[in-house]
């Protein structure tokens, strides 16, 4: 953890809404003037599309577990020396994943270059004098036995909705963006279960906060729901880990006042509507982010 170079990461599985809390942060810099690095976890997957759906194949006529999810398929060494190097000197490297024929147009226009959505851009340095890090993706707080993401994050957040409701918002996000059919989505689901119990979960102990949105519509069969529960039919809980509020000087007392019909559930949980989600999220972590840069000008 760096007090000099600052990081500062969101982590959550595919169909989690990491991207909600990523529009927060995006307010907070933008009202703040920050200027932050930014980096997607995409960046740090092994192959390109093609690439992928070729070991995918092999993997699957070889009965072996494979994903997105899981260190076969991301250099997570990769990751934990970009985090590294940016706490020690503010610098490293990052390259983006292209998704669409929209972010390769752009890419191509910036660098030069020819390539098609699915491939990666260069590896290529971080602008100077940037005021903190940004990760936003699946692998924000990842161990193994020879890398460890999270001793290097100075503020961690997890996101991560009931696994019913993060399975209809992944059903509804591929069938909408990426044509996929709902008996292929089922698929993908079941191919990274056991990824997701062994390398995304786990990553929930180590986050300093936690957001958990909780349906209050039934969504006992996420697979034939027709629509996604909005944020007004969901609590959010927002779990702080022991030690956290004293570390950032959090004051409940304070978020309940601020927050209409919020409750604490317990001494490290604090409730809120789920419509009240993105103004809870900024209350919470503008203070914190304030820190962060305080504590950067003393220690330059």
């Amino acid at each position: 953890m760096s007090k000099q170079h600052p990081i500062v990461a969101v982590t959550g599985s595919s169909g989690a809404g990491t991207s909600t809390v990523k529009r927060a942060f995006e307010h907070i810099f933008r009202r703040e003037g920050i200027n932050p690095a930014v980096i997607e976890g995409d960046s740090y997957h092994r192959f390109d599309r093609m690439t992928m759906k070729v070991k995918m194949a092999e993997a699957t006529a070889a009965n072996r577990t494979f994903s997105h999810f899981g260190p076969e398929s991301n250099i997570f060494k990769k990751l934990e020396e970009t985090f590294l190097s940016y706490g020690e000197t503010g610098m490293g490297e990052r390259r983006y994943y292209l998704h669409s024929p929209e972010e390769a147009a752009e890419q191509n226009q910036r660098l030069g270059t020819a390539l098609k959505p699915g491939e990666f851009t260069p590896w290529e340095p971080f602008p100077a004098n940037t005021d903190l890090l940004f990760y936003e993706g699946l692998h924000g707080g990842v161990k193994g036995d020879s890398y460890d993401v999270a001793r290097l994050v100075d503020l961690l957040i997890g996101v991560v909705p009931i696994v019913n409701l993060e399975w209809i918002q992944k059903i509804h996000r591929d069938n909408a963006e990426r044509g996929y059919s709902a008996q292929t989505i089922v698929e993908t689901i079941l191919r990274r279960m056991p990824d997701y119990i062994n390398h995304i979960c786990p990553q929930f102990s180590e986050t300093h906060i936690n957001f958990q949105r909780v349906p209050t519509v039934d969504t006992s069969n996420p697979f034939i729901r027709r629509d996604i529960p909005t944020p007004d039919e969901s609590f959010v809980i927002i779990h702080f880990r022991r030690g956290v509020k004293e570390q950032f000087a959090i004051e409940p007392t304070y978020l309940l006042q601020m927050i209409p019909d919020s409750f604490m559930s317990s001494p490290t949980s604090l409730v809120v509507n789920g419509g009240k989600m993105g103004f809870a999220m900024e209350l919470i972590l503008t203070p914190i982010i304030h820190r962060m840069i305080e504590e950067k000008k003393m220690a330059a």
